[in-house]
């Protein structure tokens, strides 16, 4: 058996490996160092562009369900975040280049791995292809999918935080402590009073921003990934019922929670740089520097990356896709990751094993059904793949999982989310052991 993947990303590389590891011989496309999106820098697999964190851990939340469901799957992607986390509270967070060079290592020293450092510019239907190209495909790859698809294709724009140095800090002005004393105070906090904060609002709502080029129309921008200013633009208060809530959080200085408050959380193992928590922005640079100088303790940071805005592209995917994974009208053509509308890092990952396990079903001849609608990775293949006129990508949500009476009438939401995650796991265990 053996089948191309095309894209090393996230998806590409857990498809990847879960097929190798069951027999198929996998010729892996990646496009770097050859050529190189505008947001990716590095020449390993699985860069992460947007956020070093995988989200929280916890049974009881989406993101942590959606981990637990991954390692019933067969995960490696969650093997490599262990060898590179870095301390986060009650999030996975990793340092970003050991998790990339951990992720290849894994892809290039399989033995039923073929790693090919080319631009892919058409699809052979002949044979199951699994494109896992990501939301940054571009040129005649884009051009064929957009071919392939009738022109079914949707675009937004997503953004990317600044990072700065940890010497460059006032940690006279800053103090480090976890939302409601979870984990070993893994982030660093710049508390607000009411008059910093008006003032930081109002300078970020009037700040220049940079110009998107190669857009026609309106902009489109992902809820999940939001340009800070963007936020802010939405209202006085938005900012501070979002990433800069003070809940959880006392200042240490004043006794008292902040009026606002903006988290830095750790960017590598050494702890010598952190990222602004919320802050993707399509600001200036100057801007940036300028604005976010005026958070408490920022008042003299060394930028080592400003924020950027880059054009995602993602498929109509409830128009195009089966639950498969594969196109209606081309079904050798199987996509995963971002492009499908799985919107972040883990479902990325998720999603590259569920096509997996949908492809090599199709290599053996044998049917496929994806897991249950009450699991976290079924409900979000079922959001995918349900006739939507104003379908966007979505990331794993306990929303979107279906309820019961029984359930529902559960008063406490963390007793319900954990009835929800344990009815899930039991049915995605069961899904998986099949």
């Amino acid at each position: 058996m053996q089948c191309k993947i095309i894209g090393a990303g996230l998806a590409g590389c857990e498809a990847a490996l879960w097929l190798a590891d069951h027999g198929v011989d996998v010729t892996l496309f990646e496009q770097k160092p050859v050529h190189f999106s505008p947001a990716h820098k590095s020449g390993d697999f699985a860069e992460l562009i947007c956020s070093n964190s995988l989200k929280a851990e916890r049974p009881d939340s989406a993101s942590g369900l959606l981990k637990l469901e991954m390692r019933a799957m067969g995960s490696h992607l969650l093997t490599a975040a262990e060898t590179a986390r870095v301390a986060a509270g009650g999030a996975l967070a990793v340092d970003r280049d050991v998790f990339s060079r951990a992720v290849t290592e894994m892809v290039e020293n399989h033995p039923r791995i073929t790693v090919r450092r080319e631009e892919v510019t058409a699809v052979d239907e002949s044979e199951p292809v699994l494109i896992a190209s990501g939301p940054l495909t571009e040129g005649a790859l884009a051009q064929q999918i957009a071919e392939l698809t009738g022109s079914h294709r949707l675009s937004f724009y997503d953004a990317v935080a600044p990072i700065v140095t940890a010497e460059s800090l006032d940690m006279d002005k800053i103090f480090a402590a976890s939302r409601y004393g979870r984990g070993e105070a893994d982030y660093l906090n710049c508390p607000f009073s009411k008059a910093e904060y008006e003032a930081f609002h109002a300078a970020l709502t009037a700040a220049e921003r940079a110009p998107l080029h190669d857009f026609d129309g309106d902009l489109t921008v992902y809820e999940g990934c939001m340009p800070i200013e963007v936020m802010a633009g939405r209202g006085a208060d938005t900012m501070r019922f979002g990433p800069l809530r003070p809940v959880g959080l006392r200042d240490p200085h004043t006794g008292h929670r902040p009026w606002a408050n903006v988290q830095l959380r750790a960017e590598n193992t050494a702890r010598t740089l952190y990222n602004l928590v919320g802050f993707q922005t399509n600001l200036k640079w100057g801007e940036q520097k300028r604005v976010f100088s005026m958070i408490p303790g920022l008042e003299h940071a060394e930028f080592v990356r400003y924020g950027v805005m880059h054009r995602n592209t993602f498929l109509e995917s409830p128009a195009v896709l089966t639950k498969e994974q594969c196109l209606k009208e081309h079904p050798n053509v199987f996509f995963a990751g971002q492009i499908t509308g799985f919107e972040g890092y883990m479902e990325s990952a998720a999603s590259g094993l569920l096509a997996a396990h949908s492809l090599y079903a199709r290599l053996r001849g044998e049917s496929y059904t994806p897991p249950p609608p009450n699991t976290m990775c079924g409900a979000l293949m079922d959001y995918i793949t349900t006739p939507n006129k104003d379908f966007q990508p979505m990331g794993a949500n306990m929303g979107i999982l279906p309820r019961t009476a029984e359930i529902d009438a559960i008063r406490d939401k963390r007793e319900r989310y954990m009835a929800l995650s344990e009815s899930a796991q039991a049915a995605m265990n069961a899904w998986a052991a099949d």
